[in-house]
């Protein structure tokens, strides 16, 4: 049997194999947050695949740091039920499922927010969301972090079996770890410590909430690729072992941003077409340019993130590590694990195409994933359509 079919523990619970599906935005629940039947049938069908781990698409912890039309929302204990049917519907396909929970930060439009954006310090204007933040004030601070945890909450009632917290991908647990971001004097900035508080600060409002056993795995950026000084691989390393010192049962290692260059995070084709129709008329012009300078610079050369979480395991030892990024060969799956590489590997897009590749995989069927990160379903997303393969282009 392939070490892939092996099972493995992340706190107190056991996977059945080191198949995850990273949290991927649906783009399915209604515009007020709540889930939808076509948001259940996606993850039963993804358990009915055989995935090991299903890490949810981000949800929201507040109304005021919701990142997206159709983003699904915890930060009310309406959502529980629907959340519950979510949980029960990987469950029943026999996967295991970890709810992502997230705060968009500046990382966010107030179309989506009801009021402005706000972040760790009021810099900079991004050319993706166009969005100067306000400063967060201390009261604001210490809500999002108790949102955190109340959130936890309704994970634990909803039947989710763990928790997924993005300190990645431009997010405001990363914006408070990105010196480019974080400008601030006082005790939540100024130093790698002082930025690390929010974040800490989180870590202990969620576990307070998770019965025992039940895990947290933190998403981390090794590399935020800001414009200026932000995380890099040596600040992450010290993240990562801050982190495993505050307890959490894993670590999932990614890298790249949205605010200033999304293909960093996605590599692949720009799908320049499927984007710039998402935007403003007086948008696209400008983002024409843009994406056409990306083109070819991020190509598919997984698993891009494989060097960093080589030296994130030197400083958590037998810490489980989830890899994702570009990930797309079965040979390199298995050296992954065998190696110590990574426990668990992640995927987004060949998911998308392929709900039940794993399955394909357990019969020898399949050597390589058939995504090409032509990276449509990116595209639709952004239009407001509900995450599919596109390969052929969006519907008219």
């Amino acid at each position: 049997m392939s070490i892939l079919f092996s099972s493995k523990k992340v706190g107190g619970l056991e996977i059945k194999n080191r198949f995850v599906h990273s949290g991927t935005y649906e783009c399915m629940a209604t515009e007020t947050g709540e889930v939808t039947d076509q948001l259940i049938k996606r993850y039963a069908t993804l358990a009915k695949g055989e995935v090991g781990l299903i890490v949810t698409g981000y949800m929201s912890v507040l109304a005021s740091g919701r990142a997206a039309k159709h983003q699904t929302g915890i930060h009310s204990d309406s959502f529980i039920p629907g959340l519950r049917k979510l949980a029960d519907a990987a469950h029943e396909g026999g996967s295991k499922i970890f709810f992502q929970l997230v705060h968009a930060g500046r990382q966010t439009i107030p179309e989506y927010t009801g009021q402005k954006p706000m972040g760790p310090s009021s810099v900079h204007i991004d050319p993706t969301y166009l969005v100067k933040p306000r400063e967060m004030t201390a009261s604001d601070i210490k809500e999002v972090i108790e949102s955190y945890g109340e959130s936890a909450k309704r994970a634990v009632s909803a039947n989710a079996d763990g928790i997924n917290i993005s300190a990645a991908a431009g997010y405001l647990p990363n914006q408070f770890l990105s010196p480019y971001h974080n400008h601030r004097k006082d005790e939540w900035g100024g130093s790698d410590e002082n930025r690390f508080r929010f974040l800490m600060e989180v870590v202990i409002a969620v576990k307070k909430n998770l019965p025992q056993g039940m895990p947290l795995v933190v998403k981390i950026s090794t590399n935020d690729q800001s414009p200026g000084p932000g995380v890099t691989l040596e600040t992450a390393k010290k993240h990562a072992k801050w982190l495993a010192e505050l307890g959490v049962d894993g670590l999932e290692i990614a890298s790249g941003n949205l605010l200033y260059a999304h293909m960093t995070m996605w590599h692949g084709d720009v799908p320049i077409k499927e984007l710039v129709q998402s935007l403003a008329w007086w948008k696209r012009p400008a983002a024409w340019i843009v994406m056409k300078r990306m083109e070819g610079k991020y190509l598919l050369k997984g698993p891009w993130n494989l060097e960093a979480a080589r030296s994130i395991r030197k400083m958590t030892g037998e810490l489980p590590l989830f890899l994702v990024g570009g990930i797309r060969d079965v040979q390199i799956m298995e050296k992954l694990i065998e190696n110590s590489d990574s426990d668990f590997i992640q995927m987004c897009r060949p998911f998308v195409r392929e709900p039940f590749l794993v399955k394909k995989i357990q019969k020898g069927e399949m050597e390589k994933v058939s995504c090409k990160n032509c990276n449509r379903c990116l595209g639709a997303i952004a239009n407001h359509i509900p995450i599919a393969c596109y390969y052929n282009g969006l519907p008219e």
